[in-house]
């Protein structure tokens, strides 16, 4: 199993105080009673449970990622309260060895007193060096153990067998003593028995850990099971794993008010449903959708941990149960409890098995093969406490202050259906027990009635199906009622209903508010692209005069006037360097090597034309060059330097460019005399400063108008004045590594030599490092719980200090001069994230009260929800993974904002948010082209308000009117269908809704700056197909109609037997 344990978790009974290794102090009170134990068990049992050893030697492994439980932890547990991983500790009768670094012997050591006085045993410490391999202080320890021998005696040395030795010192060890003529012996017998009766205070930590485990199961798994089952959602059990193991480790999820750092998972909790189930405590959930069906049954199991100590419960719950599940549950339940009620002080383990068995005997014989073979064992902190299973054969006797995790059930029992989900089932309860004066189940808080577990949604049979159950109800008893809250007879309007409905008049409002804004000409017109650059006079050389002295004819390039001279009918012929689009070299079989220059041309698909080239319209512009050479390493330089010219000059004309279009805004007033400026150090911008100089970070300063960031260095400072700021945020560190404050802004400013409109001011909470010794530490190892401690605690003064920033902001923008700007640092609700893809990597998306942000990865997004027109749902429904989010903008200028890959167990939390924030959303089956969309709309916005708006979209509308019409299906259809004569708007009005792979790479082309340019024969394959897509000149104009429309809108919804449907490569 993997290990989820809270890695700043507090050791049981570890108290923290001071710094340095004495921080983690050992409760010598409790070391004292327990050492006692150990030696007083060890004497009086040593022939029976300890196999007559001399000598205990216990050597704990380093710390492993995989949850296990180990006899060795478990002792470092029990004596000191804290587990030191890689330690060798060395039990005699008059002394004690450890064999362990010199921070934990200092944790050690304060023992030796307590030690002496409480069993007369000296400490011996061997400090051994990180890097040493331990063999001296390994030899000095079986010496010592040599010298116990009385006479031709040999000592007996007992440790626990089935721990396997980890690492370099614990393979040494087992080594050494296997080799050394010594007798050995298995002692966990003896250290079961040891752990088996409870003190108070392990009496404490389970009942706690109970407590957590019993309202886990009653406030949090069963309230959700009874919400996905209302509202029929599709939950895989693993993700039910997950959300469950997530209240354990945070217990206000549970109502239960305990430290998160006590706490932590006993095992990944168990969902089982659909047929197949596993009743071994190993069980894992699987990635199968719980299944709810009629008869069907779920399992559910929740163990954790309080101090270490662990508790369990396990439940079952009956779908519309039949008879013989009724009765099998309620034999189950009579058993289970009559085994809980067997385990009296004095009495044998197998006992309270037997007495199970007769119950099953009595009531239902055709069930004892199907009962388990145990009814479950002891349980500390271990989670199954090894001589302690509660079987047939377990003679051990019960003793008062044990604790049992009672667990029984039935195994495989058939079903008379057809249906696999359904045909097999089983049924499990488990409970922790405490055994005192009077036997206490300490997980009594989750109740396990019949009334309680079974639920019933199938109202038409529940009146003939109760006589059954209880015949015995006829004769005055009241019968059972199965649990029917969740879809009772008063036909409550479910919430889903409701948000159906406001949906509804949302969308009434969103068309008649765009229909407003299409005809009073607002920002719903215009191409989606903006303009093209024009074209600069590129100007290489004034004159003849100024070209280099020509050399061999050969291709040159001259990095100061950025030109490239290339050798054409034995001249050179100069050619500015951002005329070239590409240049690329091959090799062929005859070691001849070509280089490949495409040129910039004009009114090509890539190139249109602009102001400076319509000027000389009838000009002939060179397309490409080739030439041949025998000299690749002079082609491969000249490739490599066309590149790196052209990248250069490139990248100066493209700041050039934003610098050009960049918004003048107004002089930063320092604060000066009149206050203090509010300030916050030691901050790292992103995006960064550029040049190669090492990155140092810098100062935020809040002055009367603005900030300002400056560093060390006179260039590196950034000014945003409070009037341009549109949105602030502030994002303190829970499960990320940086704590951050973020202003989007109204226009774009200068960050270095970048444009942006999103500046980033960030401190790393915590140190990205990674130990390189290949050792695994525990989770109570001394040296790592202080090194979290450290973490924490540097954690919590950053947030703290940037808190007070922001407080200390916001009362400033409270002032009266600021009231216009609106301005409040906003925190996102990470309780409403998700995952999802808005670029290139998957990132956490998280609402805030204005805005949807993700500000965790580059490019950062930041989408304001007063901008959104409607989003669109896409991918729904098709029983897949993941859906997609598209949001589209009031302005219809701007692209659609595309959200890929959020999974589908975040669909119903997105539409509960989109709803309470009066977004419009809506659902579809496929991914569409909005470019095409808007252009439609933005076009002929009559039609689009005519055809019922955005409801083209609604897929319940369409789908009920499918019938009708062919085109319904569409949402609208343009009133007007343009002639032959306008050929120039058919190739892109003949595109089709639904997005392709295809579609997106040639955008992705149009964009790239270092693409190849297409050939003649791809121009001329492009254009045919343009034609074929018209259709012939015979065709007549209601062919070329319905051709039309049926391109563009006739695969926004396929049917449901399309095998397209399934394959997201061919849709985006």
């Amino acid at each position: 199993m993997a290990d989820h344990r809270n890695g700043g978790g507090q050791p049981a009974n570890g108290k923290a105080s001071g710094g340095g290794a004495n921080s983690y102090k050992i409760d010598l009170e409790n070391f004292s009673r327990r050492l006692k134990l150990l030696y007083s068990n060890w004497n009086e049992q040593k022939d029976d449970l300890w196999g007559s050893a001399d000598v205990i030697a216990i050597a704990t492994p380093p710390e492993s990622q995989d949850l296990r439980y180990l006899k060795s932890s478990a002792l470092n547990m029990w004596l000191f309260g804290f587990e030191f991983p890689e330690t060798i500790m060395v039990f005699t009768r008059k002394q004690i060895h450890f064999l362990c670094t010199q921070k934990k012997a200092s944790v050690l050591e304060v023992v030796t007193r307590s030690a002496r006085d409480a069993v007369g045993v000296d400490i011996l410490m061997h400090v051994k060096a990180r890097g040493d391999d331990g063999i001296a202080s390994i030899d000095a320890i079986l010496n010592a153990i040599s010298a116990l021998s009385k006479g031709d005696a040999t000592p007996v040395v007992g440790y626990p067998v089935r721990e396997a030795p980890e690492g370099r010192l614990l393979e040494n060890w087992t080594e050494k003593l296997k080799s050394a003529n010594f007798q050995l012996t298995d002692v966990t017998n003896g250290l079961s028995d040891l752990f088996a009766v409870k003190d108070g205070n392990e009496i404490l930590s389970i009942k706690k850990a109970a407590y957590l485990t019993a309202n886990v199961m009653k406030n949090y798994v069963v309230p959700k099971l009874e919400n996905v089952i209302d509202e029929e959602k599709k939950v895989t059990h693993s993700s039910l794993m997950e959300d469950t193991e997530k209240a354990i480790q945070d217990p206000s999820k549970a109502k239960v008010k305990l430290k998160a750092d006590n706490v932590d998972i006993c095992y990944p909790p168990i969902f089982q449903s659909g047929g197949e189930f596993d009743l071994r405590p190993s069980a894992a959930s699987n990635d199968e959708l719980l299944y709810y069906d009629s008869a069907s049954v779920i399992i559910c199991a929740v163990g954790s941990r309080y101090n270490s100590y662990c508790s369990n419960i396990a439940r079952t719950f009956l779908i519309d149960a039949n008879p013989l599940q009724i009765k099998a549950y309620e034999v189950l339940l009579k058993a289970q409890e009559t085994a809980i009620n067997s385990l009296k002080p004095g009495s044998k383990l197998n006992a309270a098995y037997h007495a199970a068995v007769s119950v099953v005997e009595k009531d239902a014989p055709e069930l004892v093969p199907h009962l388990t073979k145990s009814a479950g064992t002891g349980i500390g902190l271990e989670f199954r406490e090894s001589g302690f299973n509660i079987n047939a054969k377990n003679e051990r006797v019960v003793k008062q202050n044990m604790a049992f995790n009672v667990s029984l059930g039935f195994q495989n029992l058939q079903n008379q259906t057809k249906n696999p989900k359904n045909q097999n089932f089983s049924l499990l309860l488990a409970d922790t027990v405490i055994v005192g004066e009077k036997v206490e189940v300490a997980t009594h808080v989750s109740t396990k009635a019949v009334k309680d577990v079974a639920y019933s949604f199938n109202e038409d049979q529940e009146e003939e199906e109760r006589p059954k159950v209880k015949p015995e109800a006829a004769n005055g008893a009241e019968p059972i009622m199965s649990k029917t809250t969740l879809r009772s007879d008063n036909h409550e309007i479910s919430k889903e209903e409701l948000r159906r409905q406001h949906q509804a008049e949302l969308a009434r409002q969103k068309n008649e508010e765009t229909a407003r804004r299409l005809a009073g000409g607002g920002s719903g017109g215009g191409d989606s692209r903006s303009a093209s650059k024009t074209s600069a006079d590129l100007i290489a050389y004034k004159s003849v005069n100024d070209l280099p002295p020509p050399r061999d004819l050969m291709i040159q390039v001259d990095q100061r006037n950025e030109a490239v001279l290339l050798p054409i009918y034995g001249s050179m012929v100069p050619f500015h360097v951002a005329t070239i689009r590409t240049v690329s070299s091959q090799a062929d079989t005859n070691r001849n090597c070509y280089i490949r220059i495409i040129f910039n041309v004009p009114g090509t698909p890539f190139n249109p034309h602009d102001a400076n080239t319509l000027k000389t319209q009838g000009s002939i512009y060179l397309k490409e060059v080739s030439f041949r050479s025998k000299d690749p390493r002079h082609i491969s330089e000249a490739v490599q330097q066309i590149k790196a010219l052209r990248r250069q000059v490139m990248a100066r004309e493209s700041e050039r460019a934003e610098r050009a279009t960049l918004v003048t805004q107004e002089k930063l007033q320092l604060a000066g005399s009149r206050f203090k400026p509010i300030r916050l150090s030691d901050l790292w911008i992103r995006p960064a400063f550029g040049g190669r100089g090492r990155k140092i970070p810098g100062t935020l300063e809040a002055h009367v108008n603005g900030f300002r960031y400056s560093t060390t260095r006179q260039d590196e400072r950034v000014d945003i004045m409070f009037g341009n700021i549109k949105h602030s945020f502030f994002q303190p560190a829970e499960r990320e590594m940086i704590t951050l404050l973020h202003f989007h802004l109204h226009n774009h400013i200068m960050v270095g030599n970048r444009k942006t409109k999103d500046v980033q001011f960030y401190v790393e909470v915590m140190d990205v490092v990674q130990t390189l010794g290949g050792g695994k530490r525990s989770a109570y190892d001394p040296d790592e719980i202080e090194e979290e401690q450290r973490e924490r605690d540097r954690k919590n003064k950053i947030n703290m200090d940037f808190g007070n920033f922001v407080n200390r902001v916001n009362d400033l923008w409270s002032q009266p001069q600021f009231s216009t700007m609106d301005l409040e640092f906003d925190q996102p609700l990470r309780e409403l994230g998700f995952h999802g893809v808005p670029y290139k990597a998957s990132a956490f998306i998280v609402p805030t009260s204005s805005c949807l942000v993700e500000l965790i990865e580059t490019p950062f997004l930041v989408v304001t929800l007063s901008e959104i027109e409607i989003v669109n749902l896409e991918r729904v429904g098709l029983g897949q993974k993941n859906f997609d989010m598209a949001i589209v903008f009031k302005d219809f200028k701007k692209d659609v904002l595309r959200i890929d890959s959020i999974p589908s167990t975040s669909l119903d939390g997105i539409k509960e948010w989109l709803d309470t924030t009066d977004i419009k959303y809506y659902e579809s089956r496929l991914n569409l082209n909005w470019r095409q969309i808007l252009k439609t709309i933005t076009d002929d916005p009559q039609s689009f308000v005519d055809g019922g708006g955005w409801e083209f979209l609604n897929l319940e509308v369409s789908d009920s009117d499918s019938e009708k019409s062919e085109e319904s299906d569409q949402g609208y259809e343009p009133s007007d269908v343009q002639s032959e004569s306008e050929s120039d708007d058919d190739a892109s009005d003949s595109e089709s809704l639904v997005e392709s792979e295809e579609e997106e790479e040639q955008d992705s082309e149009v964009d790239s700056e270092e693409e190849k340019g297409k050939t003649w024969e791809e121009l001329e394959r492009e254009a045919s197909n343009a034609d074929r897509e018209k259709g012939d000149e015979s065709d007549s104009e209601e062919e070329r109609r319905k051709r039309k429309m049926k391109a563009t809108f006739g695969k926004g919804r396929p049917g449901p037997s399309s095998n397209s449907m399934r394959k997201r490569a061919k849709l985006r």
